[in-house]
């Protein structure tokens, strides 16, 4: 009952400690990568669409 499930031998290799830096490393550049090319695409304008007005109701 105290044997542990064997980890496959690539994910045993990325958490000692050198591969592990590296790897959290990366995984932030790509995160940060892609969410700024995202966050740099322009929206799709359509000519004929009107844009939503707010429709709150105004107090006096």
């Amino acid at each position: 009952m105290t044997d542990q499930p064997q980890r496959p031998s690539l994910i045993r290799w990325l958490m000692t400690p050198p591969q592990a830096y590296l790897a959290y490393f990366v995984a932030v550049v790509l995160i940060g990568g892609v969410s700024f090319y995202v966050g740099s695409l322009k929206p799709n304008r359509h000519p004929g669409l009107v844009p939503a007005t707010s429709s709150a109701p105004t107090t006096k």
